[in-house]
């Protein structure tokens, strides 16, 4: 088995992929979208990983919305979006008025707006509210800029890390991720 300094090792090796990963998923395009304006969700994704003489420790953390990009949320009508999210528009216990002041912010940095039947343009405030409108009753899909990583990871630890304290690692993930519930 490995001791406790190559442990150390393979942990850090293993958190710096996984957030690093994290952190290009959000920047590039493609299957991800691009989920970086202001850099904020970006900043926060950090691994900590510690090996004591008789257990291990690793978490991950980012802003709470970092779950919703990466889980998905299913919509207050619809839930096609993200059929297995644990999160759901419409449940009441998110914070009010959150969705609404986010895509405001983001509809005014982007100078994004809808155009009416006559083709002028719509007020901020009238894009913001069809937006936030749609995302609420239809959802949001599943990014997985965070879970396709860390599986991926996962499943390439060595071998002896994985025996010894596999169990231990996905517990603490797990329970980390029903604490941010």
């Amino acid at each position: 088995m490995l001791d406790r300094e190559e442990t150390q090792k393979a942990l850090d090796r293993f958190k710096t992929h996984v957030v690093s990963v994290s952190k290009r998923n959000l920047t590039k395009g493609g299957e991800y979208g691009s989920y970086n304006n202001t850099k904020s969700l970006y900043n926060s994704i950090k691994g900590v990983s510690k090996v004591n003489p008789n257990s291990i420790s690793l978490y991950f953390e980012m802003l709470d919305y970092g779950l919703f990009k990466d889980q998905g949320v299913r919509g207050k009508t619809s839930s096609s979006k993200a059929p297995n999210s644990p999160y759901k528009f419409g449940s009441g216990k998110g914070k009010k008025g959150g969705l609404t002041n986010g895509i405001q912010k983001w509809v005014k940095q982007k100078r994004f707006q809808f155009r009416d039947k006559n083709g002028k343009f719509m007020s901020y405030d009238s894009t913001a509210f069809l937006i936030t409108r749609s995302i609420y009753h239809k959802g949001t899909k599943p990014s997985l800029f965070f879970t396709k990583p860390f599986d991926k990871a996962y499943k390439n630890l060595p071998n002896e890390l994985i025996d010894a304290y596999g169990l231990d690692i996905t517990k603490n993930f797990i329970d980390i991720i029903d604490t941010k519930k």
